[in-house]
């Protein structure tokens, strides 16, 4: 047995601001997938997340009580038994929706009622799909938007307005001719944590400093970079994603492992490159933009760089 495939997914824009309304733009990442299976030889990964999966269904059995969402909780459970796992190259803790894409396979084979890719998705449709979604993934996080498995689940862009307000978008199509400008990802080489950076993000909410700052800068330049990003308007990007990069580096340190404070300051002084968070950040993958791609690579050359998206 052999289930459909579930990519991964790129927060472009929006990594904590979307906790408090900025506009977010999420992409597939095709790189990336996962699948249920059942194995004839299991193996030690397998194994593992077949444990998993059996905490996992427990934690469906509670949820459903709150009526949102049914399962086939019957079907789930033999399928377990059998020893179904998540065969997944989507790494995790690395901010590109290692979870989002098994809770997204889940819902796909075991909901009673879902809701498809394939009919009419009104905005009520997809707000449906991101709370059940939300619910489902709460069970890693403890707490999730259920953006990453809707990302995962639609295989489309999600462009997000505010909280209850989200659409799937179009992306300009990526440049062929020139391709000198690049969306990237560096690898960390460390497995961040969702959890922990979150708690840090929400004890800065109870001081007033960070709250203005997140409203008055983060906001303002993240909903900025989504407008520039789905106009392909290059150059007012490229203005707007060098002021987030400066506002993450003053106010989310934390979330930035040390050993890439100066790489981050450096991109800013040099223009070569831009970084900013992937996910919560604390690790796992950070995102760059750059105008010259041959130019950021050889600017960080020590580093592992995985083109994402080609301007």
């Amino acid at each position: 047995m052999k289930g459909p495939l579930f990519y991964s997914k790129i927060l472009l824009f929006g990594e904590y601001g979307i906790i408090k309304d900025s506009k977010g733009l999420s992409i597939p990442y095709n790189f990336y997938k996962g699948a249920l299976k059942v194995s004839d030889k299991p193996n030690k990964e397998s194994l593992q997340s077949n444990e998993h999966l059996k905490k996992f269904a427990s934690y469906l059995e509670e949820i459903q009580n709150k009526g949102i969402v049914t399962f086939d909780l019957e079907k789930l459970q033999a399928d377990i038994d059998s020893g179904m796992y998540f065969d997944s190259s989507i790494p995790q803790g690395y901010g590109v929706g290692s979870s989002g894409a098994l809770v997204a396979a889940i819902y796909d084979k075991y909901a009673a009622d879902k809701i498809t890719v394939l009919e009419n998705l009104t905005r009520d449709k997809l707000l449906k799909l991101k709370s059940i979604f939300g619910l489902m993934e709460s069970f890693f996080h403890g707490n999730s938007s259920g953006l990453d498995p809707l990302n995962s689940y639609l295989s489309l862009p999600i462009l997000i307005h505010s909280k209850d307000n989200i659409e799937p978008a179009g992306i300009p199509s990526q440049s062929t001719v020139h391709k000198k400008g690049a969306v990237f990802l560096l690898d960390s080489g460390i497995v961040g944590e969702t959890a922990p950076m979150v708690h840090i993000f929400m004890e800065s909410m109870k001081q007033e400093g960070f709250r203005n700052m997140l409203k008055n800068q983060f906001v303002k330049y993240t909903d900025a970079c989504v407008d520039d990003f789905l106009k392909g308007d290059v150059k007012s990007l490229f203005s707007n994603i060098k002021q987030l990069s400066h506002v993450v580096f003053d106010n989310f340190k934390p979330m930035i492992p040390k050993q890439f404070h100066s790489l981050w300051k450096k991109g800013i002084e040099t223009n070569d490159y831009y970084l900013k968070l992937c996910g919560s950040g604390g690790g796992g993958y950070i995102l760059g933009f750059t105008q010259d791609f041959d130019k950021a690579q050889a600017s960080l050359k020590d580093y592992k760089l995985e083109v994402v998206y080609n301007f």
